[in-house]
């Protein structure tokens, strides 16, 4: 094993196994998508910044996850629209490592952001009257610092565990970005922490926190049920079922990569269950919110003058 590693420099993503012709089409509609999701994700963050009736909790957790959505689209989409172009084209060791650091770290942050819109649909359902007090906005700010720290954190204790690695001579990743459990295969050691912690950290910040929003949507579709038919129930049922549909997206696809059972063939899976969350994931996002929240697409009218 000793005469097969090398002091890496530089890594080859494999990405998609296409031919030129479908690569080029790719190339094409992926850049589109990526277009769409930095438009959409900058339209919600213009929307709360001009309309001050959206100057509020629930909008500025809201904003946050635009700007994690557009920042975790760019950790792995210019990568992969950079291959789709020059397929051989390598990825430098410090660039891959960098680009791993950061796809971590925003999908923790998504992940743990999530947790903190529900929890403020929840006071603001069950307990309406104690809103104001519970989720003031030195708390806004406290949980949006708490899920940014937590992710940079995290990431790092993966990156700690990844660097001092020893590699192999071959460097191709068979992946379209420097996903870290493609990463670790190329290592001529044992990986076995480095696995473990991957796990841990994904039951950690998926499993504990999507059961947490599960029970929190039982007890806010219970008071909703309660409350009388008209305005009221539907603006909560329309800001609520925007953010369950987040939810499920985004929990769903990660849980499947990273929890789930292994069957068939998990290596090609993964691929595009990744590229879905890395790139269909933050474009649907701002859809969902205009098109399935009223008091976003009121203050969209606004701001149009319409």
């Amino acid at each position: 094993m000793g005469d097969n590693m090398t002091s890496v420099t530089e890594f080859i993503l494999l990405g998609f196994p296409l031919n030129t012709r479908t690569q080029m089409l790719l190339f094409g509609l992926f850049s589109q998508f990526y277009v769409l999701t930095l438009l959409g994700n900058g339209v919600i963050l213009g929307l709360i910044s001009l309309d001050s009736r959206l100057h509020t909790p629930m909008y500025f957790f809201l904003s946050h996850l635009a700007i994690v959505d557009m920042a975790y689209a760019c950790s792995t989409v210019p990568q992969m629209l950079v291959n789709l172009l020059s397929p051989a084209k390598p990825i430098s060791f410090a660039g891959c490592i960098t680009q791993t650091f950061l796809f971590l770290t925003f999908a923790v942050t998504e992940c743990l952001l999530l947790v903190v819109m529900s929890y403020d649909r929840y006071v603001a359902i069950c307990h309406p009257l104690r809103y104001s007090v519970i989720v003031s906005w030195r708390v806004c700010i406290m949980l949006v610092v708490t899920s940014w720290t937590t992710g940079v954190l995290l990431s790092l204790v993966h990156l700690v565990l990844l660097i001092p690695l020893p590699f192999c001579m071959t460097q191709k990743i068979d992946h379209f970005f420097c996903e870290i459990m493609a990463v670790l295969k190329l290592a001529c050691a044992d990986t076995h922490i480095n696995e473990l912690m991957v796990l841990a950290g994904a039951v950690s910040v998926l499993v504990g926190p999507f059961s947490s929003v599960i029970i929190s949507y039982v007890c806010i579709f219970r008071a909703i049920l309660r409350l009388q038919l008209g305005e009221g129930q539907s603006k909560a049922f329309s800001t609520c079922s925007s953010h369950l549909c987040v939810v499920g997206l985004f929990y769903g696809t990660a849980i499947i990569m990273y929890v789930g059972p292994r069957y068939g063939n998990p290596k090609e899976q993964k691929k595009y269950l990744l590229l879905f969350h890395s790139l269909f994931n933050p474009m649907l996002n701002p859809l969902i919110y205009t098109l399935k929240n009223l008091e976003v697409k009121n203050a969209m009218k606004r701001v149009l003058g319409i």
